[in-house]
């Protein structure tokens, strides 16, 4: 690389601005006709004609031509239901109207406004495309760590991508001062949520808060993500780093980005090293994590804050005797965040001498002439430096990365990685640029924006796992409980692939092994699909199994294990694990369970239970999240007479348990719905505690109340639909349910379905459903004699 750099070539364009003309929203519950006149219709229904006199020459037309209203209509409840915290306005109620050239459009909105049946009325005055323009921040020609890789990480080709620019994103910048009014980032209107501000940390501050997010204007230097939506930062001076981290985590959401800026002496002496070296540090760095917060970390300047020797990730021992950075180690512990060093700024880069080295590195940038903002302890607004370095100046580039990553993504498929799943991307050699070959240590890549965005948002492999026959791994409004992709068998299959997947004629059942044997080890095969661009290699699958529920939060789930697939190919070919073996030991008792499936590899990783505890990510995962499964679907036996007994169940009946669970972050209000598909005869009972029943409204006449067991029986219809009323459930309760059903005698050789649902604002989040089947515990009995079925 020349260490002379030529600034990025610019394509002339003419700015995109259309004329001014006024929009018409009107009143709630009316819409415009898709055929017909608008300016006909609105003299209907407004006094648009005296306005036509007062302003000669207007024109109409509909907002929404390009669909049909239908189409909008659904589209509007389809994002209803996929999406509870939104709230539509009427699209199909919107007019445009254009003015002769002199018309003042003012005045004309003003009295349009004052119409009765119209709601509001305002100026559209159309600018240019909101693109980075770095050739207007004359500091940007010496910021070679924007430009495309080998140089940089490419952030001028993810400015061209929606989204790549910071659009949308959040961080809090970690350390102990900055001068927050310097005119290249005063727009972003950052403020200080915690601690005292460090005057004599100013310009290390500005200088980090400069490569992340430099104002796109016509001073200074420009940003990684100079669109960012907001920015705020948090100071440990004069309190602790746990502190303060713990004061960020209060302000940052599932997806944002938190920047640690700091140091520590890793071995009780002089070697620096990243903060998580201490335990507290640690823990709380975990916590954020555990949260999905991404968290990027500098790795520290070696002995003394830049001379040499520096750390040695993967032959370091703590002073407690440690080898917490070896992942290879028994002792490794991993905090979730991201650790970067430093790098020569002139490519192929290698590693500054005095920066960390090893493979907990994740990435490394530039570490030395670094083009940035800066200030002093006067809190100056106007100062620059081209000197910024150390992992202090590596972080933030990296920091800048995940934003515009975290941008891209969303972007274009409507969610944000969680930690992992985007340290997995940052780190991943095939998206980003290596160090010299002459480097011998461990060092990570930096991060290549280009090719995260062709090839990881639009081009990376894609696997997932069926909610139910039919899923295509879309977004989808269909059962969540009812996957036909996780198998278990009480004996192994010779060859899983031939039986279960693509050409065996088994790949849309959804009755493959549904029944668990107790008293033997049982074998599950999982069968993934891949729709991304590429094939999938090293797909690991892990298995939970969780006490039937309406709700399934990850304080229910045990572990059954993993299993690896070692390829899956693009073009959607089912593809079967060999066994999973679920120990007998290991099985619960006789009871009736569900399976939870997480599937993920390098390039595409599954959640962490832990990402489920975040409610709207929760609620995100159960239908668009397509690497996450249930299999909520258990088989009893329909004849009471083989069912244990029981005393508080009635002659005749069998008892369904279940649970309705509380969301895992607050109280919300649930409700629950009964799906019943009984033959004529059948008898049903809701078994619930008096608490939940009296919560929920549920006491009427018909109820029986146990006043010593506090709980409370209901009748219930045996076919149809019934929903309980809405009620508060607190956070992580689990109201412990039954459903007592009575099969006619006569009926009992056929097999019936019954279902528990359970919604938040109208959508479902979880259920549970029952097989009835004849003989079931029979057939259980012979298969563990050896019998055969």
């Amino acid at each position: 690389m020349s260490t002379k750099r030529v600034p990025p070539t610019q394509v002339a364009r003419e700015p995109v601005i259309g004329r001014p003309r006024v929009v018409v929203k009107l009143s709630q519950g009316v819409e415009v006709p898709e055929k017909g006149d608008v300016g006909r219709f609105l003299n209907q229904i407004l006094p648009f004609a005296k306005i036509g006199e007062r302003f000669p020459g207007l024109t109409t037309q509909r907002a929404i031509t390009s669909v049909p209203n239908a189409k909008v209509r659904e589209l509007i409840d389809r994002a209803v239901k996929l999406d509870p915290t939104y709230r539509p306005g009427n699209l199909l109620s919107y007019v445009y109207i254009d003015a002769p050239p002199g018309t003042d459009l003012d005045v004309l909105a003003r009295e349009l406004s004052a119409l009765p049946g119209v709601e509001l009325a305002y100026v559209d005055r159309p600018g240019p495309d909101p693109l980075v323009n770095a050739a207007n921040d004359p500091r940007s020609a010496n910021q070679g760590y924007l430009d495309p890789s080998p140089d940089g990480i490419d952030a001028e080709y993810a400015w061209t991508i929606s989204g790549g620019d910071g659009a949308g994103q959040r961080f809090i910048d970690l350390e102990q001062g900055w001068t927050l009014n310097h005119e290249d980032l005063v727009a972003h209107g950052g403020t200080l949520l915690g601690g005292t501000l460090s005057n004599g940390s100013r310009a290390h501050g500005s200088s980090v808060l400069g490569e992340i997010c430099a104002v796109d204007n016509t001073v200074g230097c420009v940003g990684i993500v100079p669109n960012i939506a907001s920015f705020d930062v948090v100071s440990y001076f004069g309190s602790t780093r746990p502190n303060a981290i713990i004061t960020a985590i209060a302000n940052l959401s599932f997806g944002d980005v938190l920047l640690l800026e700091a140091q520590v002496a890793v071995d009780g002496a002089s070697l620096l090293g990243p903060i998580e070296a201490y335990d507290a540090e640690f823990d709380a760095i975990r916590l954020a994590t555990a949260l999905g917060i991404v968290v990027v970390e500098a790795g520290g300047n070696g002995t003394n804050n830049g001379f040499l020797p520096p750390l040695a990730m993967d032959t370091f021992v703590d002073p407690m005797g440690r080898h917490i950075f070896d992942p290879m180690h028994a002792d490794f512990r991993d905090s979730g965040a991201i650790i970067v060093t430093a790098a020569t700024w002139t490519a192929p880069h290698t590693r500054m001498p005095w920066a960390p080295h090893g493979e907990r590195i994740d990435c490394y940038a530039w570490g030395e002439h670094i083009d940035t903002c800066s200030s002093n302890t006067g809190g100056a607004t106007n100062l620059y430096t081209t000197t910024f370095g150390g992992t202090s100046g590596a972080s933030p580039i990296v920091t800048g990365a995940a934003l515009a990553t975290q941008g891209m993504n969303q972007a274009a498929h409507g969610f944000r990685f969680s930690p992992l799943q985007l340290r997995a991307i940052l780190r991943n050699p095939a998206n980003g640029t290596p160090p010299s070959g002459a480097e011998v240590t461990a060092m990570g890549v930096m991060p290549n924006l280009h090719t995260i965005a062709d090839t990881v948002i639009n081009a990376a492999p894609d696997v997932y796992i069926r909610d139910f026959v039919g899923d295509t791994g879309e977004p989808h409004l269909g059962s969540i409980s009812a996957s036909p992709d996780i198998i278990v068998r009480p004996s192994a299959v010779a060859n899983p692939q031939a039986t279960y997947g693509a050409g065996s004629g088994t790949e849309n059942s959804n009755t493959e092994g549904y029944e668990v044997e107790s008293g033997q080890d049982n074998f599950i095969y999982v069968r993934v699909l891949n729709q991304g661009g590429s094939a999938a290699t090293n797909v690991d699958a892990t298995i939970y199994w969780s006490p039937p529920a309406t709700l399934i939060t990850p304080d229910l789930w045990t572990l059954v294990g993993s299993v690896s697939i070692p390829n899956v190919p693009t073009g959607e070919v089912l593809t079967v694990s060999d066994a999973l073996i679920w120990a007998s030991a290991d099985i619960p008792a006789t009871g009736h369970y569900c399976f939870v499936g997480l599937i993920g590899t390098a390039a595409d990783p599954a959640p962490n239970p832990a990402d489920f505890l975040d409610w709207t990510n929760f609620q995100r995962f159960i239908r668009d999240n397509n690497n996450v499964t249930w299999r909520n679907f258990n088989v009893v036996d329909n004849d009471p007479s083989v069912q244990p007994k029981d005393p508080t169940v009635p002659k005749d009946f069998i008892a369904l348990p279940f649970l309705a669970v509380g969301a895992p972050d607050k109280a919300r209000v649930m409700q629950l719905e009964l799906i019943a598909k009984l033959p004529a005869g059948a008898r049903v009972f809701v078994d619930a505690p008096l608490q939940f029943a009296e919560r929920a409204q549920l006491l009427s006449p018909e109820a029986v109340i146990d006043e010593k067991r506090q709980r409370v029986r209901l009748p219930a219809a045996a076919f149809g639909r019934g929903k309980s009323r809405r009620a508060l459930f607190p956070a992580r309760v689990r109201y412990d349910l039954r459903l007592l059903v009575q099969i006619p005698s006569e009926a009992r050789r056929n097999a019936y379905q019954i279902a528990v649902r359970q919604l938040f604002e109208g959508v479902e989040v979880g259920r549970v459903t029952w097989q009835l089947a004849p003989g079931v515990r029979k057939r259980q009995q012979e298969a563990v004699r050896g019998k055969k079925k």
